[in-house]
């Protein structure tokens, strides 16, 4: 009887941020363990994780435990990558670097439009979406949310990229929002209406 193979895959990890990496993961690596059957091992020496399954595991965890990693690997604390353990939540990941190209100067102010003054770009967007976003030094922006959340704000981060007003981006994520919300709301009267004809 022939075994099946083990579920893995290796995230790579900027070596200058190896050990911030490091230190984020064993904070998260008992839960990992816990929760989806997955074993992280540290290659420090390639810069790299290997994430693979426990006996019999599932590749979809160790995917979503890849994103996990990845997520830290970007800059987001355990504790708002964890987030990403819930199926309604992705990662989505916006390389600036490809819309600016990798002059440095260039690429700061660009990822500076993104942040904001003190930070207020950045947590207007969490603000209007409901997300969570991080930006790196890299050029790496970070944001989980569910998937029409994450979706809004990548929508968002692309405009200020392009170099939109911050108040045009802001209202056009608004109007995005409210007709989710709408959306949404009416899924959920349909999908309650539904449920009380089937009772009667």
């Amino acid at each position: 009887m022939m075994s099946r193979p083990l579920a893995r895959t290796y995230e790579p990890v900027p070596p200058e941020s190896f050990e911030n990496v490091k230190e984020g993961l064993r904070q998260v690596m008992g839960e990992l363990r816990r929760r989806l059957g997955v074993r992280l091992t540290l290659d420090e020496s390639n810069s790299r994780v290997l994430i693979e399954a426990e006996g019999e595991g599932d590749a979809a965890n160790v995917l979503r435990a890849r994103d996990i990693v990845r997520a830290i690997a970007i800059g987001f604390s355990p504790q708002d990558a964890l987030q990403l353990l819930d199926e309604d939540y992705v990662l989505v990941v916006v390389d600036v670097r490809q819309a600016v190209g990798d002059k440095e100067n260039h690429l700061r102010r660009v990822l500076g439009r993104v942040i904001g003054e003190n930070g207020r770009a950045r947590r207007t967007l969490e603000e209007i979406t409901g997300t969570r976003i991080v930006v790196n030094d890299r050029g790496l922006v970070g944001i989980i949310g569910d998937y029409e959340r994450s979706q809004i704000a990548k929508h968002g981060v692309e405009l200020l990229v392009q170099g939109r007003m911050h108040a045009t981006v802001y209202r056009r994520l608004e109007s995005m929002m409210r007709e989710l919300k709408r959306r949404e709301s009416t899924e959920l009267w349909f999908s309650k209406k539904g449920e009380g004809s089937q009772t009667s």
